[in-house]
């Protein structure tokens, strides 16, 4: 029983990883006071850089985005000190700076279910196996 106790405590404390990774944008803890002097586009991208995404449709509005995504071994990751710096530009001129935090984001649940793909064709593993053979030519035939 004790060894069964053991191995168990040593597959727990083995799963518990905790680490942070940073996605997107690292902003400078001043990111308000750098940006309150920036008037052009160039000076945004060397200040900031490229952004993440530009919208399409509408006003010309460059978007920025960063967060800190933390993971606690098993149990389900999240995020925290998320930060999307909003620029609206007109030609080359910064028009309007919006920056949002944690507080100002709306939450969105990301739903668990996929999305089908009209005419997919759903193969098993042996299916899988099967419809592979005579697709790869031999190693060093050159094709």
């Amino acid at each position: 029983m004790k060894k069964i106790l053991i191995l168990l405590m040593v597959l727990v404390v083995s799963a518990c990883t905790f680490q942070t990774k940073h996605r997107g944008y690292v902003f400078p803890d001043d990111l308000e006071s750098r940006i309150a002097n920036i008037k052009t586009t160039t000076q945004l991208q060397n200040e900031i850089g490229d952004p993440l995404a530009r919208t399409v449709h509408g006003e010309n509005v460059w978007i920025y985005y960063g967060v800190d995504e933390n993971y606690h071994g098993p149990l389900k990751h999240t995020y925290d000190n998320k930060t999307v710096l909003l620029v609206t530009v007109r030609g080359n001129n910064v028009v309007k700076t919006q920056i949002l935090h944690d507080q100002d984001l709306p939450y969105i649940a990301m739903d668990d279910m996929e999305t089908e793909i009209p005419a997919a064709i759903e193969l098993n593993a042996l299916q899988e196996l099967f419809n592979n053979i005579g697709r790869f030519s031999p190693a060093g035939m050159g094709q």
